[in-house]
């Protein structure tokens, strides 16, 4: 299966003009450097995850991985560019489910290397490092010697190459990126013009409940994974203008104690909501709890849930930062 995949891929590169190719610098001998086809349109540089890249020409049958990067695509208005996708966390965005509709699936999860190469792909955009881990799709710079072009997400870069606290402008700068590669600019300042908008409209809605301290609580009951100083958690919250509980831990979730957070009492907790551990488990498990039964923001049923979808580096960052506003806002005595 392995051996007949790559075949296919290459003699199809062999057969026509590469449409695209990207070169991870350093990591491919010089030999191995392709050039531009002729006619082609003018090459993208730039660095993604710590390594310089160009693009020679716009992809032509993408594959992309994980959620978030399949719903950049389609905001884009890509879908007639993608040979394939895989991996959602939840159900697509409606406004773009028709156009996903188009897109063949090819792996509930990360698919094979050898699926992705029957895909013919020509680029692989992914929004975590995993993608082209052991369990995903195979090495950046094997893939690049095959002619694929790939790009991962800063959010989703390996630690050392991560934004040191991921912000909004970190995903502008992917939805940039990527439309560069894909030759549609306009596209990319258009989109991030009406998320720009969005998102201040929803910091607006608070006023005077601007102070309020939220503690995130993504997952675990022993040992409560949370939202901490650096990650989409913090992203969103900073972008509505509330003030995060445990924004002095380091990393993007932090594990921590409920004994921690009870010495913190937090005016808001927001319950990440994902089909692997729901909304309703956490407040269950609040509300039986003998002594976070009496934590103010658990007593007052002043929580915020929030998809766990709308909390990844993509296009529904600004789901999140709506929904975080707008629960607050509507929570009586939320800053009291």
């Amino acid at each position: 299966m392995r051996v007949r995949a790559m075949r296919s891929t290459l003699s199809r590169r062999v057969a026509a003009p590469l449409s695209i190719v990207l070169v991870l610098l350093g990591g491919c001998a010089a030999d191995d450097e392709p050039t531009a086809a002729a006619g082609s349109a003018s090459p993208v540089t730039l660095t993604n995850c710590g390594s310089p890249v160009t693009v020679a020409a716009p992809p032509q049958r993408a594959v992309s991985l994980n959620q978030p990067a399949t719903e950049i695509l389609l905001a884009l208005g890509l879908a007639d560019r993608m040979a394939g996708t895989a991996y959602l966390d939840d159900a697509i965005l409606p406004e773009h489910a028709a156009a996903y509709a188009s897109v063949p699936v090819l792996s509930e999860r990360y698919p094979s290397r050898e699926a992705l190469l029957d895909a013919e792909p020509d680029f692989v955009y992914a929004s975590f490092q995993s993608a082209f881990g052991d369990e995903g799709v195979g090495d950046r710079a094997e893939l690049a010697r095959l002619g694929v072009g790939t790009y991962v997400s800063s959010a989703g870069c390996a630690k050392q190459h991560r934004p040191a606290t991921l912000t909004v402008d970190d995903v502008f700068a992917e939805i940039r990126d990527v439309a560069a590669v894909f030759g549609v600019p306009e596209r990319a300042e258009k989109l991030i013009a009406d998320q720009r908008a969005r998102i201040a409209a929803a910091a607006v809605r608070l006023g005077g409940a601007r102070e309020v301290s939220v503690l995130w609580w993504d997952a675990g009951t022993d040992a409560p994974s949370v939202g901490a100083c650096c990650g989409g958690p913090n992203m969103i919250m900073s972008a509505v203008g509330v003030r995060n509980a445990f924004g002095d831990l380091s990393g993007s979730w932090a594990d921590t104690s409920w004994e921690t957070a009870i010495e913190r009492d937090p005016d808001v907790i927001v319950l990440v909501d994902a089909t692997w551990d729901p909304a309703a488990a956490k407040k269950a498990f609040l509300a039986r709890h003998p002594t976070l039964k009496n934590l103010p923001a658990v007593a007052g049923q002043r929580f915020v849930v929030i998809p766990f979808s709308s909390t990844s580096a993509g296009v529904r960052v600004v789901r999140g930062v709506e929904a975080l506003a707008e629960g607050v806002a509507a929570l009586p005595g939320a800053g009291s």
